[in-house]
């Protein structure tokens, strides 16, 4: 399996113009790829070139109906339009794509067991299987009553550090700290005699908002009840945040994109005046022991797919990996029971998935292919484009990028990619705050969450909820919720003609 190198970004000795990033200097980042080769001057001005917004709206660019560049797949109509290797992949590659599958779909069972290799489950835990969350590589939904299946939806949880906690060197960096008895999330399931941390229980409240067209969109505002909270109360200090799992496809060439070229994006203080600020979050990588660029998790909590994988594992799954060493999982010092339960590494494994195992399913999910867009040259579909342009949706949902060069990850080498994403944390208002900081977000900032392959969420995941907790129904839904830096750009479209706005959601669904 490849293995990650760090190739050191040399960015504080830039102006701050330079990299978009605060005045307060950031501590130097590594940028995570397999020995990138520096662009040269022609190459840099060519990629500009290529990358630079469209004036014209009449035809596609002649690379746009293949968001994925070579890593593109067919558009197919089943439910598993999501689950396919990178078009590109290498044949002897593809076997090593679906043994990750394997892994991804393995079912995990409680210690101890006769099979060795799948025995460490829980003892608490969310799901049984990285599939379970992520049903056909698609997005999570909310449960839409008590019979509604929870599994794909889990509650973040911390509080603000202690005065002596030790925080990472890292300027903005929030103290908040896994709650000292439920731990970093909460768990809703146990293994036999662990009985699941809480039960979690999802209302709305129903808002009409009325267009200047006439057309009438109602929004729903959930609200989180925690029930049966088996270890008492959480505590006044308690933040928690709702998040739905997200899509898997094209997580390798969000990965591959140059860290240079995220930051250059970066306008914290609003310097041209637009009213989009994006800042990069900036993690610590444990994985790497310095800080890193957060690109992965719906706050961009993560900077690598390793340490994204190695983390789910533990929170969702009970299951240790080298990268999170706890058998236990999330359980803290104060869940003794789950503690001295039976756990899956006392044979002859160091951890219950070991590192090739889960080097797996990080392949698995670097691979997984980006569908095709053939309906990009469509007349309304480039009708919405120009619309998606004019209302200033471009400025945070970047449309595309150029990955570095990686002579080790062909899939993923020097590909002229569609995502619609900066990867940068945006303040979007008190309507979608969490209220819960992570790393350097706040508790009104998200990541830009990619746009490619959102017209084929209800094919995939049978519904059609959006956001990072799954209260919008709709695509209008979730325009109509975006604030704070989003709040311009959500007022151009609800103020657009009825052709211009179903165009635009035309140009959404294409994607």
């Amino acid at each position: 399996m490849p293995r990650f190198v760090l190739i050191a970004t040399a960015l504080l000795g830039l102006p701050c113009s330079a990299t978009g990033l605060e005045t307060t200097p950031l501590p130097a980042l590594a940028d995570l790829h397999l020995n990138p080769a520096p662009r040269s001057a022609a190459e840099t001005a060519r990629i500009e070139a290529v990358l630079a917004p469209p004036t014209q709206f009449d035809t596609p660019h002649r690379f746009e109906a293949m968001p994925a560049g070579a890593a593109t797949v067919p558009r197919s109509p089943g439910d598993a339009a999501f689950s396919q290797p990178s078009a590109n992949l290498a044949h002897d590659a593809k076997m090593t794509f679906h043994l990750g599958d394997a892994m991804f779909a393995k079912l995990w069972v409680s210690s101890p067991s006769s099979t060795l290799a799948s025995d460490g489950l829980g003892p608490l835990y969310n799901a049984r299987s990285c599939q379970r969350c992520h049903v056909n590589d698609g997005r999570g939904h909310a449960p839409e009553g008590p019979e509604d299946d929870a599994t794909s939806m889990l509650l973040r949880l911390s509080v603000p550090a202690a005065q002596d906690d030790a925080l990472p060197p890292i300027p903005g960096f929030h103290g908040d700290q896994p709650h000292p008895v439920y731990g970093g999330q909460l768990q809703d399931l146990g293994t036999p005699g662990q009985a699941g941390e809480y039960r979690l229980e999802v209302t709305y409240t129903e808002q009409s908002v009325t267009l200047p067209d006439g057309e009438v969109v109602q929004l729903r505002r959930p609200d989180y009840g925690l029930a049966d909270l088996r270890y008492g109360p959480l505590g006044p200090e308690a933040r928690i945040s709702p998040r739905v799992a997200p899509q898997m496809i094209g997580l390798g060439l969000l990965e591959a994109i140059p860290a240079a070229d995220i930051l250059a994006l970066a306008d914290p203080q609003d310097a041209d005046g637009d009213g989009i600020s994006g800042r990069p979050n900036i993690v610590w990588s444990t994985e790497f022991d310095q800080p890193m660029l957060g690109r992965f998790g719906l706050k961009a909590g993560m900077p690598s797919l390793r340490a994204q994988v190695a983390d789910a594992f533990s929170g969702d799954i009970g299951i240790s990996s080298p990268l999170r060493p706890a058998p236990w999982g999330d359980c803290t010092a104060a869940q003794a029971a789950c503690r001295d339960a039976p756990h899956g590494d006392g044979d002859v494994r160091s951890f219950e998935i070991a590192a090739d195992a889960m080097d797996l399913v990080v392949f698995y999910s670097r691979n997984l292919g980006v569908p095709a867009r053939p309906d990009a040259g469509d007349p309304q579909v480039l009708r919405g484009k120009g619309v998606f342009h004019a209302a200033g949706c471009a400025a945070c949902h970047r449309p595309s990028f150029v990955t570095h060069r990686l002579p080790d990850q062909p899939a993923q080498s020097f590909q002229l990619i569609w995502p619609y994403t900066d990867l940068l944390l945006h303040d979007m208002g008190p309507g979608l705050a969490d209220n819960r900081p992570e790393a350097r977000a706040t508790g009104r900032e998200w990541r830009t969450p990619p746009l490619w392959g959102i017209g084929l969420t209800r094919q995939v995941s049978g519904h059609s909820q959006f956001l990072h907790d799954g209260r919008a129904r709709s695509l209008p839904e979730a325009i109509l919720w975006h604030g704070g830096e989003a709040e311009r750009a959500r007022d151009r479209v609800a103020r657009l003609p009825t052709e211009d706005r179903n165009a635009l959601i035309a140009f959404l669904e294409s994607l």
